[in-house]
């Protein structure tokens, strides 16, 4: 089929990318010329591990085409999938819905006789297809569009295996022509007929709004616990392991470390509270959650301040990971920027290493090092903060890192053994431990 991708964020990139290596023509539309000038290099803008490799392939056997022309894009493709960004608007709690209007608006002026399919892959709140449906109401009423929901379950990291091998593709859409069509572009990935779900439009809309919520919920509800255990001398691994074996509870995000961040959660949550207020719906649940979250980022700090006696100035304090998870560059709603802006105010120096690279995020402020390498990172320490979980960081020899100097370690992602730390006498903390 012939595909048209507005947008080349990450979910535009990683699905267009992913659709034309199933055999598909993919036209990628981006109003960033220079964007467009570098993926047309093989160039891309994201870390995701093994899309480069996966782009150049495709781009090379002419599958794959960057471009900033969306007439062109549009015309010469069946299945329109608008990909661009919905943030959370300054001030609110609700999604700024602009873009997807926008582009809403440049398809009514480019559709003209061949039928369509708009796909909105965007997360959007319940009721937006609703209305680029009445944007597009001339074009409906012709049968040249249908306006349907997809959203998309692309974890950062594992974008290209959550796309290969999806545990469910949402299709939202009472039309029986676009399901038909949707079904066949979706049938080379589904490996079980049941992992396709048709639903209305506005139910996959919610679907992708109450999924995320559900997922930050259960990190909130384990970090909450983990308070607990500090409290009660019990280590939150053990309760993780006892609970997640409970087949209705699960394992998954169950592990306590950092608040939550990135593109998804954050803005998800906050949405969904706003549409709850919109169709005057009290989620009590989720604003906790919310409430939760920002409280742990003030917490973490807290625990550092106290670790480290109370005083901070002058300490170093290494940060290894600064991204908010790992196998990503993402620094949307990380935890360690309030948290390295924090120290950094109260006078300590901050040294940073992550396998992404340096982080503007932290370029203007003073004393805020990116450090090349793990060794260099850790090098007179007071303090080593483990804050993402990068494979990088998993099997270090400390004691060869810091020399012989008496440091601190603050495990955010219980990667080490409590009791190791002790043998070789290095002051270890963790979370909920």
């Amino acid at each position: 089929m012939k595909l048209c991708m507005i947008g080349t964020g990450y979910v535009g990139l990683v699905s267009g990318v992913c659709f034309s290596d199933i055999g598909n023509t993919v036209y990628c539309v981006d109003k960033d010329q220079k964007k467009i000038d570098l993926l047309n290099k093989g160039i891309i803008p994201i870390f995701e591990p093994g899309l480069e490799e996966i782009l150049k392939k495709n781009y090379k056997q002419k599958r794959l085409i960057f471009t900033s022309d969306l007439k062109k894009a549009v015309t010469n493709s069946d299945i329109i999938f608008i990909c661009v960004g919905t943030p959370t608007k300054k001030n609110t709690n609700s999604a700024d819905l602009k873009y997807v209007y926008s582009v809403a608006k440049d398809l009514k002026k480019i559709i003209k006789k061949k039928y369509k399919i708009i796909i909105t892959k965007s997360t959007v709140p319940v009721s937006t297809g609703d209305k680029i449906e009445k944007i597009l109401t001339n074009l409906k009423k012709k049968k040249l569009v249908d306006v349907v929901s997809n959203p998309e379950f692309l974890r950062e990291g594992e974008a290209i295996r959550d796309f290969i091998y999806p545990d469910r593709v949402v299709i939202g859409t009472d039309s029986k022509k676009a399901n038909r069509i949707l079904k066949s572009l979706y049938f080379p990935i589904i490996k079980k007929t049941t992992r396709y779900f048709n639903t209305s439009r506005r139910g996959a809309e919610l679907i992708k709004y109450a999924s995320n919520a559900f997922l930050a919920t259960k990190i909130s509800f384990i970090n909450e616990i983990a308070n607990l255990c500090e409290k009660t001398g019990v280590d939150i691994k053990d309760v993780s392991l006892g609970m997640g074996s409970d087949e209705r509870i699960g394992d998954r995000f169950l592990r306590a470390g950092p608040a939550y961040g990135g593109s998804c959660f954050p803005k998800d949550t906050r949405a969904l509270i706003d549409t709850g207020n919109k169709f005057k719906t009290d989620l009590t649940i989720v604003k906790s959650v919310v409430n939760s979250n920002d409280n742990r980022k003030t917490l973490l700090i807290k625990r550092v301040v106290k670790i480290l006696g109370g005083n901070l100035k002058n300490k170093i304090i290494t940060f290894l990971g600064v991204t908010f998870k790992p196998n990503t560059d993402d620094m949307r709603e990380a935890t360690s920027i309030p948290m390295i802006k924090y120290l950094n105010k109260k006078n300590s120096k901050i040294k940073y290493y992550d396998p992404s690279g340096e982080k503007v995020d932290f370029k203007d402020l003073k004393n805020v090092n990116y450090c090349n390498t793990i060794s260099s990172a850790c090098l007179n320490a007071d303090m080593v903060i483990l804050h993402t979980e990068w494979n990088d960081f998993k099997l270090l020899n400390f004691k060869k890192l810091v020399k012989k100097q008496r440091f601190k370690i603050y495990d955010m992602r219980n990667m080490y053994s409590p009791s190791r730390m002790k043998k070789l006498n290095i002051d270890y903390y963790g979370v909920g431990r």
